[in-house]
This record gives structure tokens, sequence and C-alpha cells, in this order.
């Protein structure tokens, strides 16, 4: 019987063979926590004598979500966090040097490896044909301590995407399009496999956007086969070595098969306050809005950036909304840098803010006034996700998100989007160094 993706990585840490359903210990190669979940985790097992790291050059500290710290209670965590590593020989990443899941992507993970974080967005790097999925604190200061972890092999959703995304579309428009058609508790538990010619083209940005919200609609983790474009990113990273050939047999077997024509689906905005209350942009027009916010671990990559400076060049912020711009991490902010980006963005009105979750997580840096309304390229719009109840979050693409900036209401970037890219996403070929 052949195989899904997530079977066979499982049954490779595991040594023996497994399928959906079975519970199995599987060795872990990497390890993650950030400063909201990590000095828990920490505290826990610590309090059962077990304070060591299995693998300390692959267990990595984050200190992205409060970043710089706003508050001495912040400070006094993030010190467990710079004391642990100084411990066991963790790796830290410092305040300024990024989002937990955009570093792990760029530096740690590799194709058939498995990844277990304190975070729900753990699942980004399965773009890169990892199973990598989030978990409690407690069991994750399990895996760094025995490397290894109990888990139930996942079911597999098979989501078949074809044809091409239209001008002004992109991947976050397809996966919130995704997540208002299944909800978001259809496929919880489930491993989510994205596949199709879509997905054969898409860039490694578009495939990270994919696989970072596969866990709102409640899914254990969201992959992507391993392939050439899998391969040169790797290889941008120094990290070519670490490429394999991950892929599902042809006769595995899947829970469900979704299929999805790329070329009908329209920008796509999730309405507060959750994420599969979805509506096309053509629908919201008359929602005025307070604060955009381009970044995360979800749309802060260098192309997501290239999307957001070419409709903002030359333009400016409507009078009445703030635009703040969080690059995702270290390496893309200089990028940004470099290419001029950071220029455009602040001379058309906007804040930009050092490398880290910021206002995503409402901790800092953005926090919402009562009945204000943000539009951000984030992954959540819970209530109070944004530091205060009252406000109001809809989440949209980084092209939808920067075209609202400049006219103060959400607006459809199809109005002056021409042409997509052969990666699936806009061009941005004047902004290349």
């Amino acid at each position: 019987m052949g195989k899904t993706i997530v079977e066979k990585i499982i049954g490779e840490h595991s040594n023996k063979d497994v399928k959906a359903g079975d519970f199995v210990v599987a060795n872990v190669d990497v390890t993650a926590v950030q400063d909201g979940t990590g000095p828990l985790t920490i505290q826990e097992i610590q309090k059962i004598n077990l304070e060591q790291a299995a693998n300390p050059e692959r267990t990595i500290l984050f200190i992205d979500h409060a970043s710089p710290s706003p508050r001495k209670e912040l400070s006094n965590a993030h010190r467990i966090l710079r004391d642990f590593a100084k411990k066991t020989g963790a790796i830290l990443s410092e305040t300024g040097q990024g989002v937990c899941h955009q570093r792990l992507i760029e530096d740690y993970v590799n194709p058939g490896e498995i990844l277990v974080g304190a975070d729900s967005h753990t699942c980004t790097s399965g773009a890169l044909g990892a199973f990598a999925t989030g978990m409690g604190s407690t069991d994750v200061g399990i895996a760094i301590a025995l490397g290894k972890v109990w888990l139930k092999v996942p079911e597999t959703f098979k989501i078949v995407v074809n044809g091409n995304l239209a001008p002004g579309v992109g991947a976050k428009d397809l996966i919130l399009h995704l997540v208002g058609l299944i909800r978001a508790d259809g496929a919880t538990y489930k491993s989510l496999e994205f596949c199709g010619e879509t997905i054969k083209h898409m860039s490694m940005a578009d495939r990270f956007t994919l696989s970072n919200m596969a866990v709102e609609a409640g899914a254990k983790a969201g992959l992507i086969e391993s392939d050439h474009i899998t391969k040169e990113y790797l290889i941008s990273r120094g990290r070519g070595d670490k490429f394999r050939e991950i892929t599902a047999d042809p006769d595995a077997i899947y829970e469900r098969v979704i299929t999805i024509d790329a070329s009908q689906v329209k920008p796509t905005v999730s309405k507060p306050h959750a994420v599969d209350n979805t509506a096309t942009v053509d629908q919201l027009k008359d929602i005025k809005i307070d604060q955009v916010f381009i970044g995360t671990c979800t749309n802060g990559r260098i192309e997501d950036l290239r999307i957001a400076a070419q409709i903002l060049e030359n333009q400016q912020v409507h009078s009445d909304v703030r635009l703040i711009v969080v690059p995702a991490s270290k390496d893309i902010y200089l990028q940004a840098i470099k290419e001029g980006l950071i220029r455009i963005f602040v001379e058309a009105g906007a804040s930009v803010l050092a490398p880290g979750c910021g206002p995503c997580v409402g901790v800092h840096a953005g926090i919402l006034g009562d009945d204000e309304v943000c539009l951000a390229t984030q992954n959540r719009n819970f209530q109070g996700r944004m530091g205060n109840p009252k406000g109001q979050i809809y989440l949209s693409s980084p092209a939808t998100a920067a075209y609202s900036a400049i006219t103060g209401h959400i607006s459809d970037p199809r109005e002056i989007m021409s042409s997509p890219s052969s990666q699936g996403v806009y061009p941005f070929e004047s902004y290349l160094s």
C-alpha cells in the first residue's frame, strides 16, 4: 500500500512501517520554542530534572514575540531562554533576528525531517517537505530533553490546485479560500498535502504561506513535496547538500481529496473574528480601515515586501490610515534595504519596525484602539489578537493590504495589477538587484 508524505517521514523516524492512525514514538530532528511559550517549556523540564538538550545544535530558542521587550516581566522571561541556552549549548535567536518560523526555514529545517515547535504555526516548514508541527510547551520540552516525541500519524487531505492565479491574486488568497471552504475545524489533526500544477510552479515564498496557514483549518501539518524549487531555495541558503526528494506514492491513501481551480480564486479576506469567516474583496469595499499591517511569518518575506513596494512606490498612505511594515527576518530586512524597498515604504508614510512578530500578537507595536479596523497580512484575526478585544481585524494578501493602505478602505488589487510573473506571484523585476 502506498504512503503519503507524512507516513513516509514519521515511519522513517520511528523505525517502522506506519499508517494513518498509528501512535508512535519518533525521533526529532529540530525543536523550537519562542519567548511566549519557551519559558514555560524550560520551567516544566526543570521540575522533573531534565534541564538538558539532546541535540543542542538543533534546539533553537527564539526571542521574537516581544522583540524588543516592552515590559520588565517579558524581559525576565527572556532571561530564562538566555540562561537555558548558556547552560545547554542550545541556539539562541536574539531580538531583531526575526520570526521563529521564518528563521527555521532559512537556516534549520530540511526535507524529510521532523520539527516540533511550541507554536501553532510551526507547520510553515512543511513547505520544505518536512513534517513540522506545533505542540504544547510540555511536549516540546520532552522533545528538547530526550530528542523524541510521541504522536499519532495523521490522516491526510490531498489538496489539488490546478490552473493559473489571476493577476492580483496570490497564495494568501488561495489559502484563505481553502480555509473558508473547509472551515476552521474541517481538517482537525489532519495533514494537508498541497499538490497540482499550480503548486509545482509556485515560489517557495508562496508555498510557505500555504503551509503556514494549514493550522487555520485545524491541520496538524501542511506539506509540499520537495522538488527543484526546494533545492534551489536550499542552495540559496547554503545547505543544498541537505536536499532530498520527498514525494507521496502514486497509490497513497487519502482521507479526502479537494480540487481547486486556481483561475476561479478571487482576492479573499477573512472578516472578524475568525479566519474561516471569508469574503471576496468585491463584497467588502465599504469597509474603512484605520491601520494596515504588512509582515509576519505568513507574509513578511522579501517577495511580499516587493509586492507591497511595487504598489506603494510614488504613492502616499491615506491620511486616515497607519501603515506598519515588519520584515520577517534580519536577512529579509537587509535585502529590502539593498533593493530600496524600505525607502519606498518610508516615503509612502509607513512605519518600518525591526524584524519580529510585532503587532500580530498584540504585545506591543501597533495595538488597536477601541473599534479600530486593521487590515493585516497575518494568519489570525481572533478577537483581541492585536491587543484589544474591541478591535476589528481583517486578513488579506500583501497586494490587497498595500493597495487598501492607499485608498483608505478594503480594495481590490486587480484594479492595478496587470500580469502575474512566471512564479505565480506579482511582477517585481524592477526591484531585483
